[in-house]
């Protein structure tokens, strides 16, 4: 069972879990967070924790995968803001966000984030999504509920495809009972697997995750959560739909990454193949490649990823 898991688990990063009612957790708020951190209270009573730096005509809203939080996004935030109105936010029943029992599904993610849009105000919004966050971007897309300038979509969830039966072979396997049971070493290795070589600057990822073991209502919860989250990515694929996301798009893989495609599922298919498949869909979208960087492209190769935003943001429609 460990080897498997190590093949569909890596992302399982420092995060928190959920309650049962919508409050925050004092175990996370003690975190300490890069910048200033914001909160605020949506018409539906979730809370969203988030940061917000930088001015700038567009506004861009980072969106963390499967298991992070509003850090990954720390070395971005530090590049774009001297240009961009920067907002990363950590989303429901992660970070210091508030936590309630959600359903965890894409479209709950999608239309929290384009409430949070229409509390703050923002307008010429850019979602830069990774990995989950960039399906939770593709589904907003789709919703229509905002107005989107464009998309930034970083090792974007939702291009690789999979049957029914390879669905219902993830439900089984992944639970909160094998999450939970996760030994110390694999969680460190599944850290490793986000990059191709994870820098010291990355390891406070597994410090946190591992403190927060320590908190055993709060790791329950977290192992409650994450299945949920796996069956939400899979329970509403984007890519049959990607021909109607007309939003400018950038999407950018690592030509290293480890994570996708699945290598048990799918061991004959290639990251080429999964982002010119899911690129070639989409009407109004460009795909960029980071050499020698994996699947945390962002915090590996925040650079090179950088340059390609700034030229994409730049370009004239």
């Amino acid at each position: 069972m460990k080897s498997l898991l190590h093949l569909f688990f890596p992302l399982l990063l420092a995060a928190p879990p959920c309650a049962t009612a919508p409050v925050k957790s004092d175990d996370m708020q003690e975190w300490t967070y890069p910048y200033e951190t914001h909160s605020v209270e949506l018409p539906s009573g979730i809370e969203l924790a988030y940061i917000d730096e930088g001015r700038g005509e567009l506004t861009l809203l980072m969106l963390h995968g499967l298991g992070s939080n509003l850090q990954a996004w720390t070395k971005n935030v530090e590049d774009w803001k001297g240009d961009y109105r920067c907002i990363a936010l950590d989303l429901p029943n992660y970070g210091k966000s508030g936590r309630g029992d959600y359903s965890f599904t894409m479209s709950f993610f999608a239309q929290t984030v384009a409430e949070f849009i229409r509390e703050l105000g923002l307008e010429k919004v850019v979602v830069v999504g990774h990995s989950m966050g960039a399906q939770i971007a593709l589904t907003m897309a789709l919703q229509e509920e905002v107005v989107l300038e464009k998309l930034i979509l970083l090792a974007p969830a939702g291009f690789e495809t999979f049957t029914e039966e390879q669905k219902r072979w993830f439900e089984q396997l992944v639970t909160p009972a094998t999450v939970k049971a996760t030994p110390e070493d694999q969680i460190v290795r599944n850290f490793e697997l986000n990059f191709v070589n994870m820098p010291d600057d990355a390891r406070f990822m597994i410090d946190d995750r591992l403190q927060m073991r320590q908190h055993e209502i709060e790791y329950e919860a977290y192992c409650q959560m994450i299945p949920k989250c796996v069956q939400g990515m899979l329970a509403e694929p984007v890519f049959d739909r990607l021909p109607e996301v007309t939003t400018p798009s950038l999407v950018i893989y690592g030509k290293l990454d480890a994570l996708i495609p699945n290598r048990f599922l799918h061991p004959d298919l290639t990251i080429d193949e999964v982002a010119e498949s899911g690129k070639s869909r989409m009407p109004n979208a460009t795909l960029a490649w980071v050499d020698h960087c994996g699947h945390f492209l962002q915090w590996e190769c925040a650079d090179e990823v950088g340059k390609l935003v700034d030229h994409f943001l730049q370009k004239k429609d």
